[in-house]
């Protein structure tokens, strides 16, 4: 049976990722965090698939996401990480502002150590990341081209991605050279998250 990322977690972790799956259930009927269809199975869509990305990461550095949105995966990481006592650094990047005040609420509430650019991606200066996350926001070419510019040489990108991964990546090396691992999502059999490394443009 497969495991699940949250298996070795604390009941006070879990019940802090349950406030925050509480939080997004109260604002999407405001501002849309999430669809109508996944909201109903949020824990295992959100919050889960979010959290394997946690454990795929190094234990400390930079970690920056874009188009953090609802706050997945980074709200999860910043608690996941909270937990576990890690040494990161974590920035949400969403030009959304209302997305950004619920991010900032977010953090404010559950007393989580991130912090909120509510900028676009493209306009900010490069923030170096050790570590870069982003989900649902783009394709895998697009998300190279952000990785250039926010992604520090020897760092490490985490982007998840859906049944047309194969696809994507394919298309995304017409233009960029990188190195990877494909790790197979415990949240979708069909969907993968890529651990990407040593991207330059072709």
């Amino acid at each position: 049976m497969m495991t699940s990322p949250l298996d070795n977690v604390s009941r006070e972790t879990i019940a802090k990722l349950e406030d925050f799956a509480a939080l997004v259930q109260k604002w999407t009927v405001k501002i849309n965090l999430v669809s109508k269809s996944s909201s109903e199975d949020l824990w295992n869509r959100h919050v889960l698939d979010s959290a394997q990305l946690f454990e795929l990461a190094p234990r400390k550095g930079r970690w920056v996401d874009l188009g953090s949105g609802g706050g997945f995966p980074s709200i999860v990481v910043a608690i996941l990480a909270q937990g576990a006592g890690t040494d990161h650094a974590i920035t949400l990047v969403e030009s959304d502002q209302r997305k950004a005040v619920f991010l900032r609420t977010a953090i404010r509430e559950l007393a989580l150590d991130a912090k909120v650019l509510s900028e676009r991606i493209e306009n900010l200066p490069p923030l170096k990341a050790d570590i870069l996350s982003a989900r649902a926001l783009t394709d895998l070419a697009g998300l190279f081209g952000f990785a250039d510019l926010h992604l520090d040489a020897k760092g490490l990108a985490l982007f998840p991605k859906g049944a047309q991964w194969e696809k994507e990546l394919k298309s995304a090396q017409e233009q960029w050279q990188c190195s990877y691992d494909v790790i197979k999502s415990k949240s979708n059999p069909e969907a993968a998250i890529l651990k990407i490394k040593d991207i330059v443009r072709v």
